[in-house]
């Protein structure tokens, strides 16, 4: 079996606050082979996006490992680690905030050429930037437009572009379409999807939106509150979801059929709290299946069919 190019293993990344210790990402193990879409799912503040910034290192883990092509990330030198962020990049969810509004498209892509000196030759460097914004569907003519000036679809093309100056092999995809109108994510997406074809690249597709991984990814890992409670291939996932929290998000996609009303799983109780968290299933307080086992003991990720995990008393 091939080694995955991405593997993470017991990720902790913690916070201090005023009232304790916030577990945002608390255990999380996964894997990514080559060429593959890890569709990360959950609702806000699961843990989503801060594991897609640990596993860069745009935040230090609180403990972990993290592989990529066999090398654990966390042990490099910041001397090594800039040369690794050639091969792993960031798209982050809001083209607008992500861009410095004092410079020009053009200087924006160009940046990660400057600073890391792949391109020398200001001429040579152009090229560069006008080859990726043909790649990413930007036309010629906005080299020299500043980001205020562009609609939120060209903007993040302007982020992808930037992503792509280094030749990367793996790319975190932040929620790169939430703040994108309907018409505008499709086009995006399809732009991932051709990129992925054309260059080999592997994705974590980071979202909130179900309907968006399930034409997306290969796999998808569902998050809540800092820990994975189930991962699958994207269609056994959406044919049989086993965790009572999938099975709620999945049943909230909304489906166009008036003669097969659907049936939604309304989620009662009171959210856990992730800042010093007590032991137990995180979801207990909210599952209709909870018992006296699921409030005591914190289940373990494990594999009861071929590639699907779930951490839930029932699957045991």
């Amino acid at each position: 079996m091939a080694q995955p190019l991405l593997e993470v293993k017991n990720l902790k990344k913690y916070f201090k606050t005023k009232k304790g210790t916030l577990h945002a990402v608390d255990d999380v193990s996964f894997t990514v082979e080559q060429g593959k879409t890890l569709g990360v799912v959950g609702e806000s503040g699961c843990g989503k996006s801060t594991t897609g910034r640990t596993i860069l290192r745009l935040l230090e883990p609180t403990s972990g490992q993290v592989f990529f092509e066999g090398k654990d990330i966390f042990s490099l030198s910041p001397r090594q680690m800039r040369a690794m962020r050639k091969e792993m990049q960031i798209i982050f969810q809001d083209p607008y905030a992500s861009l410095n509004p004092r410079k020009t498209v053009g200087e924006i892509i160009a940046m990660p050429l400057v600073l890391n000196k792949i391109i020398t030759d200001p001429r040579k460097r152009e090229e560069r930037v006008l080859e990726l914004m043909e790649t990413v569907g930007l036309a010629e003519r906005f080299i020299n437009t500043y980001p205020h000036e562009l609609d939120g679809g060209r903007r993040q093309r302007i982020g992808i572009a930037r992503a792509l100056a280094m030749e990367p092999k793996f790319i975190v995809c932040d929620e790169p379409v939430s703040a994108l109108d309907v018409s505008i994510q499709a086009q995006i997406l399809n732009l991932l999807t051709t990129l992925q074809k054309q260059f080999g690249l592997t994705y974590i597709f980071i979202t909130h939106d179900l309907s968006v991984v399930h034409h997306f990814s290969d796999d998808i890992a569902v998050m809540y509150l800092g820990q994975l409670v189930e991962k699958a291939p994207t269609a056994e996932l959406f044919e049989k979801p086993l965790h009572p929290y999938t099975q709620a998000l999945l049943s909230a996609i909304p489906i166009p059929d008036i003669d097969h009303p659907q049936k939604r799983i309304i989620l009662r109780g009171e959210l856990a709290s992730p800042i010093n968290p007590k032991p137990g299933c995180r979801f207990a307080p909210r599952c209709n299946y909870a018992s006296e086992k699921c409030m005591n003991k914190t289940p373990e990720l494990r594999e009861v069919s071929p590639g699907h995990f779930v951490a839930c008393a029932l699957a045991e």
